[in-house]
């Protein structure tokens, strides 16, 4: 087995997941910051009826939020492991 191919394919697989799962913590978190939430008690709201976070989009982006983390450590396991396979072989060429 090389070490130039274990570098360029398990390095670049586990970079490119990590890179990914950071754009959508991104995206998540903007999901979640954006979110709104009106007063019930507020003296604008003459009707009584209140508009709250919309659940389903706050749940979804928790939890989309949540997966691109496990997505990120698991990603981080491979660019560890990868590293480590190429010191190994380093060590045994040397």
């Amino acid at each position: 087995m090389q070490v130039d191919y274990v570098n360029n394919s398990a390095l670049n697989i586990g970079l490119k997941g990590f890179q990914d799962a950071q754009s959508r913590v991104v995206v998540a978190a903007q999901e979640i910051a954006s979110q709104s939430v009106r007063d019930s008690s507020s003296s604008s709201n003459v009707s009584g009826d209140s508009t709250l976070i919309n659940q389903k989009d706050l749940t979804t982006s928790l939890v989309d939020l949540k997966v691109a983390e496990l997505d990120a450590k698991a990603n981080v396991k491979v660019i560890q492991t990868a590293s480590d396979l190429i010191g190994s072989l380093l060590d045994i060429r040397a």
